[in-house]
């Protein structure tokens, strides 16, 4: 079996084609090599982008809000929680 490839164009914004060629140029290695490398990881990734199952919900206690917050609306919830932190 052997390796085949073939030549294609892409059109590549200006600015990430100069970075990767640095950075080629930096690793010692090629355009092409550097190109390849990133589909590997995207094309490879695919599957493990999706869990296979979702992980259980994390809960904290019962019974919902304290008393102190039982009325309240998710927004002010939140806006209490953050209350301070520049948010």
């Amino acid at each position: 079996m052997g390796c085949h490839t073939m030549k294609t164009t892409i059109v590549i914004a200006d600015d990430l084609f100069k970075r990767t060629q640095r950075l080629a140029r930096k690793r010692k290695t090629t355009f092409r090599a550097l190109t390849e490398a990133g589909l590997r990881l995207v094309v490879a990734g695919e599957d493990m982008d999706r869990p296979k199952k979702l992980p259980p919900l994390v809960t904290f206690g019962s019974g919902g809000p304290t008393e102190d917050f039982k009325d309240w609306k998710w927004e002010e919830i939140r806006d209490e929680i953050y209350k301070g932190r520049g948010a």
